[in-house]
């Protein structure tokens, strides 16, 4: 245990990982939520087209999407994964230029009510 006014070493991280997950995975989304001691990032790709359909009577657009990594991060983590993606961000926009932000889509036209 360390005592409270004794400065803390410096840590470095060397991560190793199997090739399969070293490659990464493509997601065209997250989706963000928490529980009371954890935030959960779900990333997820698009597996087919957008199609029109009605849900209780309500015509909606369904988004066909197949969940491709699920990460759970502590809170006190957030800040710091919130912190190193604008430093990324930053960092790529001075190489970049910047770049306009890409609105979704608009839906599919509605058809025609019969």
């Amino acid at each position: 245990m360390s005592e409270p006014n004794k400065p803390q070493m410096p840590r470095r991280l060397s991560l190793s990982t199997t090739p399969e997950v070293e490659a990464g995975v493509y997601a065209d989304f997250v989706s963000v939520w928490h529980q009371p001691h954890l935030f959960v990032l779900d990333f997820s790709v698009h597996t087919n087209p957008p199609q029109v359909m009605e849900v209780e009577g309500q015509k909606v657009v369904n988004v066909p999407a197949r969940m491709v990594a699920r990460v759970r991060i502590r809170p006190e983590q957030i800040f710091e994964i919130m912190k190193a993606l604008n430093q990324q961000l930053t960092r790529w926009e001075k190489e970049q230029g910047k770049q306009q932000r890409h609105e979704e889509p608009p839906a599919p036209p509605q058809p025609p009510e019969s």
